[in-house]
């Protein structure tokens, strides 16, 4: 039986209150969850996973995670009771090691909001098994790509890759609503048109390049998700334009933005 090519995705997680609203992200969450249908598995990235070396979870139950706080309490009754995926664990040590990058294995590590967060929403009923894959914020954005360019082979196995982070965030410049201010509207704006470009090399050195980086990302573990999934789908040559899937904003100027990429069939 053939397995359905997915698409490797990178989708804005938001606040952790994410997963108690109703608006148009996640509207948009539930319905990319539709269209997209159940894969085989998920392989998560998320940006609130950071680790030295990449680090792949091979939890058979994964705990739900609530890594944070002053939230209301309602949040931290939600559990999503996926399984996990030692399976696709094991794959993904095995390419990264065939590409010479370094892999730990977590056997305990659970599944961090900037994981359930956007899978409550994708798959409520957390029937597809999930592992999750680490950052590194000490390591650069081709890291992260080269990552990505090895895990290709999953795309075709009925995989779903979903890198979580966000395309801007400086949580100093969050507010409680209002038009995004000029510099996160740039730099939004930049790394959507670079992206629907294929212009790998300016997205690589998007502190070179765009406009306010450092505004939107003092750090730049909530873009490093994007880099594995921009690998990922761009196959073995070249890089593949990506596609716009949804844009939004919250918290005044934090962008909901996602994209896909590689070609889903």
């Amino acid at each position: 039986m053939s397995l359905k090519r997915y698409p490797a995705l990178f989708v804005s997680h938001g606040a952790p209150t994410l997963a108690l609203e109703t608006n148009d992200t996640t509207e948009f969450l539930r319905r990319l969850g539709g269209e997209l249908g159940k894969p085989r598995a998920i392989l998560c990235v998320s940006a609130h996973w950071n680790t030295a070396v990449p680090t792949v979870s091979a939890a058979e139950k994964p705990e739900t995670i609530h890594d944070f706080g002053g939230f209301p309490e309602e949040l931290y009754r939600i559990r999503y009771p996926a399984q996990g995926a030692p399976a696709l664990a094991a794959s993904v040590s095995a390419l990264l090691s065939e590409a010479a990058i370094e892999c730990e294995t977590s056997q305990g590590r659970g599944l961090d909001h900037g994981a359930w967060v956007p899978l409550r929403l994708l798959y409520p009923g957390a029937e597809v098994p999930v592992a999750q894959l680490s950052v590194q914020p000490r390591l650069d954005p081709a890291h992260h790509f080269r990552i990505g360019r090895a895990l290709t082979p999953l795309l075709e196995e009925g995989v779903l890759l979903l890198a979580t982070g966000s395309v801007t965030h400086n949580l100093s410049k969050i507010s409680t609503g209002g038009s995004p201010p000029e510099w996160a509207r740039q730099f939004d704006e930049w790394l959507g048109r670079k992206i629907l470009e294929g212009s790998k090399e300016e997205l690589l050195e998007y502190r070179r390049h765009a406009p306010y980086a450092q505004m939107a990302h003092p750090t730049d573990e909530h873009l490093l998700p994007l880099f594995v999934a921009l690998g990922a789908g761009s196959g073995k040559e070249g890089v593949r334009p990506g596609r716009s899937l949804h844009r939004d904003w919250t918290l005044g100027s934090l962008s909901m933005a996602a994209y896909s990429f590689g070609p889903a069939e």
